[in-house]
């Protein structure tokens, strides 16, 4: 028999108002986190993103602050995220006059500063912002946090925030509670359990660092100037909500350009968008507006969709960890998905470290019948790989040339970096 919310130790209040916004039977992670919590115990959640981790913390914390004066914190690795968390707070808290302080940046200051001056009860916020608070403007005081939760703790790691992280630390109260959740455990994260949570209780709903069994995975290996003819073919056979990863910003942009290209809806996340471009973006995939979203690994850890049917692996991560984060955004809230990666001949090793991190193997399936390359915005022009990047921006873009000098010109060379992150020579 399934438990239901009524089992878990929630209030009577709260249990009313899950039932208003139609939650009806709690997921595993939600089973067995909030309890836990309820206790004042220090919980290590081991999950992927859309299986419940927010309401699985947000729970335990409404609750406990509600029956004191303490505040809670919750630290997230991107602004999108942190929205989210926000939102779904504020669904639940809205009737009993929830105060929330969202701290991220490229939001207005003067927004912020209001917010924590009415004497939120739940910080909700990335690193960097609430370092900033703290130790630059001083307009942050953590005194009083009760409960702490380090959400999506493995990426914060990966995107270098564990310095900030640590200096959080140092603001909040030893005697609290602390909840992390994470997809993956790296040692890094041990250590960080280690110092600073008490006796733990590990909450695991997958074998850390794997895939759940409800996204079937495939790969294709094909040449780099095949990808888009592959991926046109793919969109044309998938009627759903399709997510689809780049390793660079740059490369976002060009993919989504070559998807309108196609004929489809397409919007771009990454983080050379301002905050209310990355918001629109968000919502357009959200509400079906846009059918595709091109993302790269940061800016996509705030996607917080359960409809996704397809995710497409374009390139392959930099990180084999990212792997699980990618494909964990298809087959949530109890449906299938499709994961399907593209490969080329020379990412053998890639491939590799992929399978070793998720502990399987990845079926390799034949190339399909390809619809022909389109010309003019088209991959033809695109390459993530360096090879080509610094013919590309010679053959692309016109410089102003200086008069022709009647003495002999040196012949001078200086470094680019491509958007793949490698070096070439580019002779100017």
């Amino acid at each position: 028999m399934e438990p239901s919310f009524g089992d878990l130790g929630i209030s009577p209040k709260l249990l009313e108002i899950l039932e208003k916004l139609q939650f009806k039977v709690p997921t595993p992670i939600q089973a067995q986190a909030i309890p836990i919590g309820m206790e004042g115990k220090d919980v290590i959640g081991i999950a992927q993103t859309g299986t419940g981790k927010t309401l699985a913390f947000s729970l335990p914390m409404l609750q406990r602050i509600a029956r004191s004066k303490q505040q809670g914190l919750v630290v997230l690795p991107t602004r999108e995220l942190a929205f989210q968390v926000d939102e779904e707070l504020q669904k639940i808290g809205k009737s009993f006059g929830l105060r929330t302080a969202l701290l991220i940046g490229g939001a207005p200051m003067p927004k912020q500063l209001r917010q924590i001056n009415m004497n939120p009860h739940i910080i909700i916020g990335t690193p960097g912002r609430i370092n900033d608070h703290l130790e630059e403007r001083k307009t942050l005081n953590l005194s009083r946090v009760g409960v702490l939760v380090l959400d999506e703790a493995d990426r914060m790691l990966d995107m270098g925030f564990a310095p900030q992280i640590r200096r959080i630390m140092k603001h909040v109260p030893k005697q609290r509670q602390t909840m992390l959740f994470s997809a993956t455990m790296p040692n890094e994260i041990r250590r960080m359990v280690n110092e600073y949570m008490d006796n733990p209780a590990t909450v695991e709903v997958a074998q850390a660092g794997t895939v759940t069994d409800r996204v079937d995975q495939k790969m294709h290996i094909l040449e780099k100037h095949q990808k888009n003819q592959l991926l046109e073919k793919l969109l044309t056979d998938y009627d759903g909500s399709v997510l689809v990863f780049s390793r660079t910003k740059y490369g976002a942009k060009k993919i989504c350009r070559a998807i309108r290209s196609m004929g489809h809806e397409a919007a771009e996340l990454h983080s050379n968008l301002t905050l209310p471009q990355r918001r629109r973006s968000m919502e357009g995939f959200k509400s079906g507006k846009h059918r595709i979203l091109v993302a790269t690994d940061i800016a996509s850890r705030g996607i917080d969709v359960n409809n996704i049917e397809l995710v497409v692996n374009y390139d392959l991560p930099d990180n084999p960890e990212d792997y699980v984060h990618r494909v964990g955004r298809t087959g949530r809230a109890g449906k299938m998905g499709q994961a399907i990666s593209f490969a080329t001949p020379e990412q053998k090793r890639e491939v590799n470290d992929i399978e070793a991190s998720v502990q399987q193997r990845i079926a390799i399936a034949p190339l399909p019948e390809l619809p022909p390359a389109r010309q003019g915005g088209g991959h033809d022009s695109y390459r993530t790989e360096q090879s080509n990047y610094g013919n590309r921006r010679r053959t692309n873009f016109k410089y102003a040339r200086a008069p022709r000098s009647k003495q002999p010109r040196r012949s001078q060379s200086r470094q680019r970096t491509s958007s793949s992150g490698y070096k070439t020579r580019v002779h100017v």
